[in-house]
């Protein structure tokens, strides 16, 4: 017999060879109809694969991510299967799961390929799915493996094998189409029931622009039809709410290929809604006790040496900046926290001066390669809401309990409700990508353990997705479509103090290193504005939209009446203009809608005789009639609440 613990932490005994499946109908039919995989030790298993040692297992089914690429990827193997047999000679690359579904990499030979052939391949792998054909696992000698694929003739798989060692090829069967492959895979096909081809696009091999570009087919698969046309229908509305899309459409950034790719340019309207974020947090800021600090652009290369920065990420940021002195190289500046170390170094620190907060809102420049840009939230230049907490040892936790509070508090103003937080934890097996002592590593790990236990947070840990200086709790938040972005972090760092050298005098009257503390609530400026827009669909919070109101004359007769309003209602720090356009009041209502101005003063003759407006909401229509007075007030009143 062999034990077997649960996610629960109940241990059950089941005979040495038990598969995941058979536990799952050891619980209730109910859950074994719907395992689709499981984690064995932490180690995702097809269902079907023998138990032979005492084991942790974790039942995974559609509800899991993990699930959810067990099924994508079995799908795309059903896929291959699918083109397999309506182009006979068809060689495949490789068909992983990605976070949206799965994507095959494949070679047509001659043959032109077309999203108008989408239609047929859906309907070849519905009819294969419904043979419920199982996913079968073989272990295969390299030799053997090599054979297989030079009998079929596809020089792709045969490019994979070379780097793969014996005894660690497999392979899987399913109907009629055999693939390398790790696995694993949902038990049979018969578990996918709708499928939609989303998109096709050229790939070259294993990356390389100087191999053969394949075709790389994209799809997803559901479990239910009705899943199905929820995604089609969520993706036309993420159509609607693109950043790059609304941010054209209502002015708040653009870019220029003469400025350089992944550098934004804030017009006007951005600026503004990107200097009320900044104040808000400022304000913040203060109150939670931070010192506001600025830092030069650019830091000498010795700054990033001495903090590691320069060994991890040198070779692929921009690079070094010579000056006419002999050997002198500057960088463009890739992270704020060396410049803090050396701001806390500028003098003496003693244990009462602990904790020193320095926040700044500092521009960083990365190289992000031109494939991986996309609008705000891939750029190369871009702004963190940065701070830097310098403390003793026994003020860690309470201090990083204070930051989790600042970043709820930042979620809440604007509207983000659903998140998770997602401890980050360095991989054991691979600790090279690191820095710092294992004693360092574990009292930082357990700091952030305890302070997101004690704030009661909603957590899932993530091993290998640290910083290199430390752990870190990285906040996941769901937008309105249920999209998940990483936004704000809290990095715990025994690391860099001692890099740089950092000390205080303990009440001991000896030297000490603090503890630093990185944070942004934000994360950049540029990504959390573009998440904030899809998130709301560019209908900002009243208090952060650039124009909050704008009047509407009917005509030009009635043009001073508005400049009046105008400026008695600017005289009232709210935000708002006049549209002085030669059109009729119809167009300017549809124009002021497209622009998303919460509200529209309509003025005329009645309104001016009467001393009123006419008051509209963005997407609501007519509110009705208010003298101007009454409608700064029920507007300051919105944007205090």
């Amino acid at each position: 017999m062999i034990n077997i613990t649960l996610p629960d932490g109940s241990i059950r005994q089941y005979e040495k060879g038990i598969t995941a499946f058979q536990i799952a109908q050891s619980i209730s039919e109910g859950l074994a109809r719907n395992v689709l995989a499981a984690e064995v030790n932490g180690e995702c298993w097809d269902a079907s694969r023998p138990i032979e040692n005492d084991s942790t297992v974790k039942l995974l089914t559609w509800n899991d991510q993990t699930g959810k690429s067990t099924f994508w990827h079995s799908s795309a193997h059903l896929m291959a299967e699918a083109l397999e047999a309506l182009y006979p000679g068809t060689k495949f690359g490789i068909g992983p799961a990605i976070e949206t579904g799965f994507y095959y990499d494949v070679d047509f030979g001659d043959r032109d390929f077309s999203s108008d052939d989408f239609k047929k391949i859906e309907d070849k792998i519905l009819e294969l799915a419904k043979t419920k054909s199982e996913f079968v696992r073989k272990p295969v000698s390299k030799a053997d493996a090599e054979q297989y694929f030079i009998e079929k003739g596809d020089e792709y798989k045969l490019d994979l094998i070379k780097d793969l060692p014996d005894g660690s090829i497999t392979f899987y069967t399913q109907g009629s189409f055999t693939d390398l492959c790790r696995g694993p895979h949902i038990p049979n096909t018969g578990f996918i029931k709708a499928v939609k081809l989303m998109n096709v696009a050229g790939a070259y091999w294993r990356g390389d622009e100087s191999r053969k570009q394949l075709t790389r087919i994209y799809g997803v698969t559901f479990p239910k039809q009705s899943e199905l046309s929820d995604y089609l229908k969520m993706i036309e509305e993420a159509k609607k709410r693109d950043h790059r899309k609304l941010g054209k459409e209502l002015e708040l950034f653009t870019f220029s290929e003469k400025v350089g790719m992944g550098l934004p340019l804030w017009l006007p309207k951005g600026t503004a809604l990107r200097e009320k974020l900044v104040n808000f947090l400022q304000r913040a800021q203060m109150k939670a006790g931070y010192e506001q600090v600025i830092t030069p652009h650019i830091g000498h290369k010795n700054l990033y040496i001495t903090s590691g920065h320069y060994e991890k990420y040198g070779a692929d940021s921009f690079q070094p900046i010579k000056t006419p002195q002999e050997g002198e190289e500057f960088f463009l500046k890739p992270m704020n926290c060396p410049h803090h170390c050396e701001i806390y170094k500028s003098k003496p620190r003693s244990y009462k001066d602990l904790p020193v907060r320095f926040a700044e809102f500092g521009t960083v420049y990365r190289y992000e390669q031109s494939g991986e840009l996309h609008g705000l939230t891939r750029v190369r230049g871009f702004t963190q809401d940065d701070a830097h907490l310098f403390c003793r040892p026994d003020q860690v936790k309470e201090e990083f309990k204070k930051v989790i509070d600042l970043v709820l508090y930042v979620f809440n103003a604007l509207g983000f409700e659903d998140y998770t937080a997602q401890v980050s934890l360095r991989d054991p097996e691979n600790k090279t990508k690191y820095i710092g002592t294992d004693e360092n590593w574990q009292l930082a790990e357990s700091a952030i353990i305890e302070a997101a236990e004690e704030k009661g947070l909603k957590t899932v840990v993530e091993l290998g997705e640290a910083a290199f200086y430390g752990p870190k709790l990285d906040f996941m938040v769901k937008d309105a479509l249920g999209r998940k972005w990483q936004l704000g972090t809290i990095q715990v760092d025994y690391n860099l103090p001692e890099r740089f050298e950092l000390e205080y005098t303990g009440s001991d009257n000896q030297k000490h290193r603090p503890v630093m503390i990185h944070r942004a609530p934000f994360g950049s400026l540029e990504r959390f504005v573009a998440v904030l827009i899809e998130h709301c669909a560019g209908n900002f919070p009243l208090w952060l939209t650039p124009e909050q109101f704008i009047i509407l004359p009917i005509s030009e007769k009635y043009e001073e009446y508005a400049k009046k309003v105008l400026e008695s209602l600017n005289n009232s720090d709210i935000r708002g203009l006049i549209d002085l356009r030669d059109e009729k009041i119809g167009r300017k209502i549809r124009d002021a809608e497209v622009k998303k101005i919460p509200y529209m003063l309509i003025i005329g003759e009645k309104e001016m005789a009467d001393g009123t407006v006419s008051v509209r909401r963005h997407g609501h229509g007519d509110v009705g009639s208010m003298r101007a007075e009454e409608f700064r007030n029920q507007l300051i009143t919105e944007i205090t609440v």
